[in-house]
């Protein structure tokens, strides 16, 4: 099991960003589940090396991009410097399980974050750091099939399904539009990896 504290993530980093296009690509959810909201607002909680907060950012959103490792926050500074949006994002060097800022998002993405506190509670923490009449957007890693063949495995406590999450977001509070498994291949370097993505979107009425 890992701790996913700062010094495995600072070694994940250092060894994978930037050169490797599989990690350092935005993820394909994002057009089809926010690509048709008004830009305002948005929180990348664990934004690693800033793939989908440079997305944002280039299509109008004011940026939080909060991560626990400064090697990954580095490559992503560089990132939107090169994109021309770094004046649109703001870096936040910190553990997103355990930093409260003192405001909320009109929109708070997360994608693979892993937190000791476990996914639930981090889903939970993040929910509240959404504005009413915001949206809330989740990509997890799926809990890994008994017989996934070529299916890159995850340790059961840095999983989550869809319907573990929708749970947390319940009405009258909430409102959930998506909640799917989704599967697709994503390749690292030499290798050909399969991921079984859940993807939660969710929007708080009030």
């Amino acid at each position: 099991m890992h701790d996913f504290d700062k010094a495995f993530w600072e070694d994940h980093w250092s060894a994978h960003a930037p050169s490797d296009p599989g990690l350092d690509a935005p993820h394909p959810y994002l057009d089809r589940e926010i690509g048709g909201l008004a830009p305002g607002t948005a929180l990348d909680a664990g934004c690693g090396t800033g793939a989908e907060a440079v997305w944002l950012a280039e299509r109008g959103w004011q940026v939080t991009g909060v991560d626990l490792s400064a090697n990954a926050l580095a490559s992503a500074a560089r990132r939107a410097a090169a994109a021309g949006v770094a004046d649109r994002i703001d870096w936040v060097e910190a553990d997103i399980a355990r930093w409260r800022p003192r405001r909320t998002w009109s929109l708070v993405l997360t994608s693979y974050a892993h937190a000791d506190i476990g996914q639930l509670d981090l889903f939970r923490l993040l929910a509240s750091q959404v504005a009413p009449g915001g949206t809330l957007l989740v990509v997890a890693h799926a809990p890994s099939p008994a017989h996934g063949h070529g299916t890159v495995p995850h340790p059961a406590h840095a999983t989550a399904s869809p319907g573990d999450i929708a749970s947390l977001l319940t009405a009258p509070e909430w409102q959930v539009d998506s909640r799917y498994t989704s599967s697709r291949a994503l390749t690292i370097g030499t290798h050909r990896q399969h991921l079984r993505d859940v993807v939660v979107r969710a929007h708080r009425v009030h």
